[in-house]
C-alpha cells in the first residue's frame, strides 16, 4: 500500500456498488413409476437460470488549484537617522488533493439447482418411459458478470510562495537590515482509482443428481436424458486517464539595499524549500471462479424385465470465460508533468557608504531545497488467488443483498 494513500482523507468518492446475489437453493424429484402395461409416460423438466450483473462507473474529475502566498515588498526608502530595518514573516503554501473514483464488487452464488433425483420404477411391460432433464446455465441463459470503469481525473496545480522582494534604499544614519521569512510550498496528490472485484460462487455448492431405472416390466422402453450446461463469464475493464500538472515554487530573496550611507548594511533571507508528492494508484482486477457445482452423479439401471430397453444419457458442458482488461498508457493513461522550483538569493547591496568603525556590507541566504516524488502503482489482473496485500482500499456507498425474486424483479425478468 503507497503510503500516501493512508495518509490521506478522500475528497471525492464517487461510483461504488457492492453487489451480493443470491441463488435459489432447490431439490428437485422426478418419478415415473407404478403405470400400467403399454403406457406412454413422459416427464420433461427444463431449468433455465440466468444471473446477470452489470457495474460500471464513469468518473470525469478536474481540480484547478491556485494557491499563493506571499509576505514581502516592503519599502523603507530615502530615510534619514536611525537604524531601518525590515523583517518579514514565513510564507507556506500547502495543497493536497486526494480523489477516489470508481470501484465495483460483486458476489454471486452460481448453481443452477441443488440435488435432483430422477427414477423410473415398476411400470408395466411394453411402456414407455422418458425422462428429459434440462438444467441450462448456457449461451441463453448462465452468469455473467461485467464490470467496467473510467476515470479521466486532471489536477492542475499553481503553488507559490514567496518572501522577500524588500527595498531599503538611499537611507542616510543608521544601520539598514533587512530579514525575510522561510518560504515554503508543499504539494501532495493522490489519484485512487478503477477497481473491480468478482467472486462467483464460494466453492460449498456441490449437487447430487441421482438417475435410477428399476424394476420396469419385459418389453419396456426407458429412458434418462440429463443435459447440464453451464457458462460463467466475468469481464473486467478499465480505463484511466490521470493528469498531474504541478508549478510549485518556493522563493525567497530578491532584496535591495543599496545606495544607503553609514551604518552597517545587511540582508539574511530565509530557507527556500518545496516539496511536490504524486501518488497514482490506478486499475485493479481481482476475479474468482469457484462454483463447486460439479454435480455428484449417480446412474443406475437395475431389475428390469427381458427384452427391455434402458438408457441413461448424461452429458455436462461446463465452460468458463475470463476477461481482465487495463488501460493507462500513452498521453491518455498516467501523465505527471512537475515542475518544481526553489530559490533563494538574488539580492542586492550595492554602492553603500559606511563608517571606518561599521562593518562590511554582508548578504546571507538560506538553503534552496526541492524534492519532488512520484509514485505510479497499477495495471494489475488476478484471477484464483487472494486479494493482493497492496491492493487500494475503496469505501463504498452501497451494500445491496438481493433475493434470487428481488434480482428477477430488478432485470426485469
Amino acid at each position: 500500500m503507497n503510503k500516501l494513500y493512508k495518509q490521506f482523507v478522500s475528497v471525492l468518492a464517487t461510483g461504488s456498488l457492492l453487489l451480493s446475489v443470491v441463488a435459489p437453493v432447490s431439490a428437485t424429484t422426478l418419478e415415473i413409476s407404478g403405470n400400467g402395461s403399454s403406457s406412454d409416460n413422459d416427464i420433461t423438466f427444463d431449468v433455465d437460470q440466468t444471473t446477470s450483473v452489470t457495474q460500471t462507473n464513469d468518473a470525469d474529475v478536474y481540480n484547478n488549484i491556485d494557491a499563493e502566498a506571499k509576505t514581502g515588498g516592503n519599502d523603507a526608502n530615502d530615510n534619514t537617522g536611525g537604524d531601518v530595518s525590515i523583517e518579514t514573516g514565513d510564507a507556506t503554501t500547502e495543497v493536497k488533493a486526494a480523489t477516489t473514483v470508481n470501484s465495483n464488487s460483486a458476489s454471486v452464488d452460481c448453481c443452477a439447482t441443488q440435488d435432483v433425483d430422477v427414477l423410473i420404477s415398476g411400470n408395466g411391460s411394453d411402456s414407455d418411459n422418458t425422462v428429459d432433464l434440462d438444467i441450462n446455465q448456457d449461451s441463453k441463459s448462465g452468469t455473467y458478470v461485467k464490470q467496467t470503469n473510467t476515470a479521466d481525473v486532471t489536477n492542475e496545480v499553481d503553488a507559490d510562495a514567496k518572501t522577500g522582494w524588500n527595498d531599503a534604499e538611499d537611507n542616510t544614519g543608521g544601520d539598514v537590515s533587512i530579514e525575510t521569512g522561510d518560504a515554503e510550498t508543499s504539494v501532495t496528490l493522490s489519484t485512487t482509482a478503477n477497481a473491480n472485484w468478482a467472486q462467483v460462487g464460494d466453492g460449498g455448492q456441490g449437487s447430487a443428481v441421482s438417475l435410477k431405472i428399476l424394476g420396469n416390466g419385459t418389453h419396456s422402453d426407458n429412458d434418462i436424458d440429463l443435459d447440464l450446461d453451464s457458462l460463467i463469464s466475468v469481464i473486467q475493464s478499465n480505463d484511466a486517464d490521470v493528469y498531474n500538472d504541478v508549478d510549485a515554487n518556493a522563493k525567497t530573496g530578491g532584496n535591495d539595499a543599496n545606495d544607503n550611507t553609514g551604518g552597517d548594511v545587511s540582508i539574511e533571507t530565509g530557507d527556500a524549500e518545496t516539496t511536490v508528492e504524486v501518488d497514482n494508484m490506478v486499475n485493479f482486477n481481482w476475479a474468482d471462479v469457484d462454483c463447486g457445482c460439479l454435480f455428484d452423479v449417480l446412474g443406475k439401471i437395475a431389475g428390469n424385465g427381458s427384452d427391455s430397453d434402458n438408457t441413461i444419457t448424461a452429458d455436462l458442458y461446463p465452460e468458463l470465460f475470463v476477461d481482465q482488461d487495463n488501460t493507462a498508457l500513452g498521453s491518455g493513461g498516467l501523465n505527471n508533468d512537475i515542475d518544481a522550483d526553489a530559490k533563494t538569493g538574488h539580492n542586492d547591496a550595492e554602492d553603500n557608504t559606511g563608517s571606518v568603525e561599521g562593518g562590511d556590507p554582508s548578504i546571507e541566504t538560506g538553503d534552496a531545497e526541492s524534492t519532488v516524488e512520484v509514485s505510479n502503482a497499477g495495471n494489475s489482473n488476478v484471477f484464483g488467488e487472494d486479494v493482493p496485500s497492496d491492493w487500494p482500499e475503496f469505501e463504498f456507498n452501497f451494500n445491496l443483498t438481493l433475493s434470487w425474486s428481488q434480482l428477477m424483479a430488478l432485470l426485469g425478468l
